[in-house]
C-alpha cells in the first residue's frame, strides 16, 4: 500500500533537493558571516586608525569579530553535514557509508575545534570588557 505512495526515483529527486537546499543554506550562512566579519573588519580597523586607541581594545574588538566569525561559520558546517546526511539516506553503499564517515569525522573535528575557539574567544571579551562596578572609581553607587 505504502510503497507506491512515493516511487525510490521521485525519492531520490526530492531528497537530492533537499540536499542542494540543506547545503545552500549552508554556504549562504559562511558566505554571510564572512562578508559581515570583513565589514566589521575593515569598520573596525579605519576606527582604529582614527582613534589610536590601547592594544587590549585592538585584542577586544577583534576577538567580538573573530567570535561571530565563529559561529557563522559552525552553523554552516552543520548544514553542511546535514546535507551529507541526507546525500547517503536513501539505500547508501558501503562507500558512500565510509565517505560519510570521514566527512562527518572531519567536520565534526572542525566544529569542536572551532567550539573550543569560540569558547576561549568568549572568555578573553569577558575578561576584557569593563565592569560596571559601583565601587570602582568615577561610578555612580
Amino acid at each position: 500500500m505504502y510503497a507506491d505512495l512515493l516511487p525510490e526515483p521521485t525519492l531520490r529527486d526530492v531528497v537530492d533537493l533537499a540536499v542542494r537546499l540543506v547545503e545552500f543554506a549552508g554556504v549562504l550562512v559562511i558566505s554571510v558571516g564572512a562578508a559581515w566579519a570583513f565589514v566589521q573588519f575593515v569598520r573596525y580597523g579605519a576606527g582604529r586608525l582614527r582613534s589610536r586607541g590601547e592594544p587590549e581594545d585592538a585584542a577586544f574588538g577583534f576577538n567580538r569579530i573573530r567570535l561571530t566569525l565563529g559561529r557563522f561559520l559552525v552553523l554552516g558546517l552543520e548544514f553542511q553535514l546535514a546535507g551529507d546526511i541526507l546525500r547517503t539516506a536513501i539505500a547508501p553503499s558501503f562507500t558512500e557509508i565510509g565517505q560519510l564517515a570521514a566527512i562527518a569525522a572531519i567536520r565534526t573535528a572542525l566544529n569542536y575545534i572551532l567550539g573550543r575557539e569560540i569558547e576561549q574567544e568568549r572568555r578573553e571579551i569577558e575578561r576584557l570588557t569593563p565592569k560596571n562596578d559601583a565601587t570602582a572609581p568615577g561610578t555612580a553607587p
